[in-house]
């Protein structure tokens, strides 16, 4: 039997708010837990990341300090997410893409015990569409919905040609997300 972390992921400062509840085994790597948070939110892995702890320790990818960001930090595949979390209610960071700064809060829900050896990470719940790569951070993917309600504006145009058609913020498919995770080799 292994224990299973069941956790909200939540965009921080985003109204309506867009989160993911998800089970995990708990000895998955923060490397693991980095590619679940990119399926389960929609991102493309197109950008940096790192997690932090309330210590403001942080955690990253191998050769972080290549691409300029910070070496001070530890790997993020050496490390696994129950050294970090251990009670429920416990809280893990995540920065995804540090331009757009798409700032997330990791909370340890509950903590269960798993018949399976080797735990399939599962989306239990989700609430709205996570933001387009690219669209400018939390401003201006707010600014894009704006746009996308009146096809007067002068940009509404070239913004559905960007967005490649229609863009619902409420959406969220959790079928197609939990089909994602099972296919997901890294998971």
């Amino acid at each position: 039997m292994s224990e299973v972390y069941q956790l909200k992921i939540t965009l921080q400062r985003s109204k309506p708010p867009i989160w993911r509840r998800v089970t995990v085994d708990s000895a998955i790597t923060l490397g693991d837990l980095h590619d679940i948070i990119q399926i389960v939110m929609g991102w493309t892995n197109s950008h940096l990341h790192e997690f932090y702890d309330d210590m403001r320790q942080n955690y990253s990818m191998d050769g972080m300090d290549e691409y300029g960001g910070c070496d001070d930090g530890k790997s993020e595949n050496s490390v696994q997410l129950c050294e970090l979390l251990t009670d429920e209610k416990q809280k893990l960071f995540y920065v995804y893409d540090f331009g757009d700064s798409w700032d997330h809060v990791v909370l340890l829900e509950k903590i269960v015990e798993s018949q399976e050896e080797k735990p399939t990470p599962r989306c239990l719940k989700g609430k709205n569409a996570c933001p387009p790569e690219d669209c400018g951070g939390l401003y201006g993917f707010y600014q894009m919905q704006e746009v996308l309600k009146d096809p007067d504006h002068p940009q509404y145009e070239e913004m559905m040609d960007w967005l490649g058609g229609e863009f619902d913020p409420a959406e969220f498919d959790i079928d197609f997300v939990n089909a994602m995770l099972t296919n997901e080799d890294a998971c």
